[in-house]
């Protein structure tokens, strides 16, 4: 199961654009008064790369304009915030970070290159941007929550709840934050009783209950499982991943995920498995999982169907253990799958046979395309999906030279599983 934690941007970037001059003709030679005018005229007109690379033209001629200075280091925001919002997080810190080069002591560059090194998941200079920039121009409410996720991110709970609390303080409207400091005032009433161990590119907290013996064999069991799933999915998360193995009922108390949950990736692997005396094929399949759910979440930036994400979590989890698709085979038989729209969002709605058969059908879909096309097609649009393209894009892109789109694969996915298990009707998309 995959929770991830969506938060939307608080902030807004004023404009330091005044009135745009008059529409000049593109300048020719060292002219920086008509690179200025083409260089501002482009800028409104949206095509901010080619109005940036006129300004800085005209700005290494002409330095000392503060319009000239005002309208560039604008055109490298506004480009900083087009790739934020298309996902390109390490090019929009470059652009935030050449505003900052022209007005060192503005806050909000340092502020917004905080932020997308943040998302970019580069905690070390998200953690110094945020912190410059609150030197610079004080406490703000998405300052705050952006460095409190780096030291969330980190495993350094105390330090990113005073700062979300602080944070609160400044935006008591914003609910998200009230509901976050609530989550983590229950994580920490649990796992502060914890014993902890790590290796390199994971951390886990286990109950006393846990021998630790089995807490550095999970440890084990994920390093082997970052190097297996990597090679498939051709992607290695840089981060360090927190796990945290919970008995059932801190689980429960803690995630408040749906009763039929054995397993949750919400920025950490949690796992209701505290007090095991050994490790299970079951055990392993569900961490293997939720592991998935990390890279596929870390490679795709978040912009992935659940459908397609639980699909390759279960074929991981199912070479270590693989149950019947009893509840598919129903389907089929019935000619009565779920529709696939219906399994783009979230599944914890969903209750009993119908949780069975969305995990199965996502599993045999996924499987499929995998069997049919390869690893390396399924890489490309996962990939695409972290560019910022929508799902029938990088299905379309991924597949256009073998002559199918999504609704193409879809439908022999269908046949496929209505010639194999038998039965009729059409599925619904």
């Amino acid at each position: 199961m995959n929770v991830f934690l969506k938060r939307p941007l608080l902030f807004t970037l004023p404009l330091l654009l005044g009135c745009l001059v008059v529409a000049a003709p593109p300048a020719t030679g060292a002219d920086p008064v008509a690179q200025k005018k083409y260089g501002v005229q482009s800028i409104d007109l949206g095509e901010l790369e080619k109005g940036i690379e006129q300004l800085e033209q005209a700005f290494s001629l002409f330095s000392l304009d503060p319009t000239l200075r005002d309208n560039l280091a604008t055109a490298h925001a506004l480009l900083g915030r087009k790739l934020l919002e298309s996902k390109s997080y390490e090019e929009a810190a470059k652009h935030f970070g050449r505003g900052s080069e022209l007005y060192p002591d503005e806050p909000r560059f340092h502020l917004l290159r905080g932020i997308a090194f943040s998302l970019a998941k580069n905690e070390e200079m998200a953690r110094h941007e945020l912190s410059l920039a609150r030197s610079l121009g004080g406490d703000t409410a998405e300052g705050l929550y952006f460095l409190g996720k780096t030291y969330y991110d980190a495993g350094e709970t105390d330090q990113a709840m005073a700062l979300w609390e602080k944070a609160a303080t400044l935006a008591p409207s914003e609910s998200s934050l009230a509901g976050l400091l609530e989550k983590v005032r229950r994580e920490q009433s649990v796992e502060e009783r914890m014993e902890r161990g790590h290796s390199s590119r994971f951390i886990v907290s286990y109950d006393s209950g846990t021998k630790t013996d089995n807490a550095l064999a999970i440890l084990d069991l994920l390093e082997e499982f970052y190097n297996s799933v990597g090679t498939d999915l051709g992607f290695f998360p840089a981060s360090r991943i927190p796990v945290i193995l919970y008995t059932r009922q801190d689980y429960r108390e803690v995630t408040r995920s749906p009763h039929w949950s054995g397993g949750l990736y919400d920025g950490k692997i949690r796992l209701p498995v505290g007090g095991i005396t050994e490790i299970t094929p079951d055990i392993r399949a569900t961490l293997r999982h939720e592991y998935v759910h990390a890279v596929v979440i870390d490679l795709t930036r978040g912009n992935c169907p659940t459908w397609l994400n639980e699909g390759i979590a279960e074929i991981q989890g199912r070479l270590e253990y693989n149950p019947p698709l009893g509840e598919l085979e129903k389907a089929a038989k019935r000619g009565e799958f779920l529709p696939l729209k219906r399994l783009e969002g979230s599944f914890a709605g969903l209750e009993g046979g119908e949780v069975r058969l969305a995990y199965e059908q996502s599993y045999s879909l996924v499987d499929f395309i995998v069997s049919a096309h390869g690893w390396h097609r399924l890489r490309m649009v996962l990939e695409d999906l972290g560019s910022g393209l929508s799902l029938g894009e990088a299905m379309n892109r991924a597949f256009a030279d073998v002559g199918l789109d999504y609704d193409g694969l879809f439908g022999r996915w269908r046949d496929h599983v209505l010639r194999e298990v038998g039965g009729g009707g059409t599925p619904e998309r």
